[in-house]
Protein backbone atom coordinates (compact mmCIF):
# COMPACT_ATOMS: atom_id res chain seq x y z
CA UNK A 1 0.00 0.00 0.00
CA UNK A 2 1.97 2.73 -0.94
CA UNK A 3 2.35 6.01 1.20
CA UNK A 4 1.56 3.81 4.48
CA UNK A 5 5.53 4.51 5.84
CA UNK A 6 4.81 8.19 4.73
CA UNK A 7 1.50 7.96 6.39
CA UNK A 8 2.63 6.24 9.55
CA UNK A 9 5.82 8.85 9.86
CA UNK A 10 3.52 11.57 9.68
CA UNK A 11 1.16 10.42 12.38
CA UNK A 12 4.41 9.98 14.84
CA UNK A 13 5.53 13.22 14.28
CA UNK A 14 1.79 14.90 15.62
CA UNK A 15 2.23 12.58 18.37
CA UNK A 16 5.70 14.23 19.27
CA UNK A 17 4.25 17.48 18.33
CA UNK A 18 1.05 16.84 20.70
CA UNK A 19 3.41 15.61 23.59
CA UNK A 20 5.90 18.62 23.30
CA UNK A 21 2.17 21.58 23.06
CA UNK A 22 1.52 19.26 26.52
CA UNK A 23 5.19 19.60 27.85
CA UNK A 24 6.59 22.48 26.13
CA UNK A 25 9.57 20.89 25.70
CA UNK A 26 11.06 21.39 21.95
CA UNK A 27 9.24 23.86 19.35
CA UNK A 28 6.60 24.85 22.43
CA UNK A 29 9.40 26.11 24.79
CA UNK A 30 12.10 27.48 21.42
CA UNK A 31 10.72 27.41 18.89
CA UNK A 32 13.98 28.77 16.83
CA UNK A 33 16.41 26.75 18.57
CA UNK A 34 14.45 23.54 17.44
CA UNK A 35 13.60 24.29 14.21
CA UNK A 36 17.91 25.21 13.86
CA UNK A 37 18.40 21.66 15.92
CA UNK A 38 16.07 20.13 13.58
CA UNK A 39 17.64 21.40 10.33
CA UNK A 40 21.44 20.58 11.24
CA UNK A 41 20.29 17.48 12.79
CA UNK A 42 18.82 16.63 9.20
CA UNK A 43 21.28 17.75 7.03
CA UNK A 44 24.09 15.92 9.16
CA UNK A 45 22.05 12.84 8.43
CA UNK A 46 21.29 13.47 5.10
CA UNK A 47 25.13 14.08 4.42
CA UNK A 48 25.69 10.54 6.41
CA UNK A 49 22.81 8.61 4.01
CA UNK A 50 24.32 10.32 0.83
CA UNK A 51 27.92 9.00 1.88
CA UNK A 52 26.53 5.47 2.75
CA UNK A 53 24.86 5.47 -1.03
CA UNK A 54 28.04 6.48 -2.66
CA UNK A 55 29.59 4.14 -0.98
CA UNK A 56 26.39 0.95 -2.05
CA UNK A 57 26.27 0.55 2.33
CA UNK A 58 22.50 2.21 1.92
CA UNK A 59 19.96 1.41 -0.35
CA UNK A 60 16.48 1.82 -0.67
CA UNK A 61 15.17 -1.36 -2.13
CA UNK A 62 11.72 -2.56 -3.56
CA UNK A 63 8.98 -1.84 -1.32
CA UNK A 64 5.62 -1.22 -2.33
CA UNK A 65 4.95 0.94 1.31
CA UNK A 66 6.90 4.17 0.01
CA UNK A 67 5.16 6.70 -2.57
CA UNK A 68 8.12 5.76 -4.98
CA UNK A 69 9.34 9.80 -5.02
CA UNK A 70 13.26 10.05 -4.73
CA UNK A 71 14.44 13.42 -3.47
CA UNK A 72 17.77 12.12 -5.27
CA UNK A 73 19.16 8.33 -5.94
CA UNK A 74 18.44 5.72 -3.73
CA UNK A 75 17.12 8.59 -0.97
CA UNK A 76 13.50 8.41 -1.02
CA UNK A 77 10.97 11.59 0.23
CA UNK A 78 10.33 9.25 3.23
CA UNK A 79 13.82 9.42 4.27
CA UNK A 80 13.77 13.05 5.30
CA UNK A 81 10.47 12.73 7.01
CA UNK A 82 11.95 10.09 9.17
CA UNK A 83 15.05 12.37 9.61
CA UNK A 84 12.85 15.41 10.96
CA UNK A 85 10.91 12.63 13.42
CA UNK A 86 14.13 11.26 14.27
CA UNK A 87 15.94 14.63 15.27
CA UNK A 88 12.59 16.13 16.96
CA UNK A 89 12.01 12.90 19.21
CA UNK A 90 15.27 13.41 20.24
CA UNK A 91 14.91 16.79 21.22
CA UNK A 92 11.91 16.02 22.89
CA UNK A 93 14.03 13.06 24.70
CA UNK A 94 17.07 15.39 25.89
CA UNK A 95 14.26 17.84 26.95
CA UNK A 96 12.52 15.64 29.06
CA UNK A 97 15.43 13.80 30.43
CA UNK A 98 16.90 17.30 31.97
CA UNK A 99 13.55 18.43 33.10
CA UNK A 100 13.43 15.14 34.69
CA UNK A 101 16.12 14.83 36.56
CA UNK A 102 16.00 18.05 37.75
CA UNK A 103 12.81 17.80 39.42
CA UNK A 104 14.73 14.28 40.62
CA UNK A 105 17.75 16.41 42.52
CA UNK A 106 15.03 18.37 44.36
Amino acid sequence: MPGLYLGAIIFSLAGLVLLDRRFKLAFFANARLAAVITVIAVVLFSIWDALGIANHIFFKGENNLLIGLQLFHEYPIEELFFLTLFAYCGQIAMAGWLRFSKQVEK
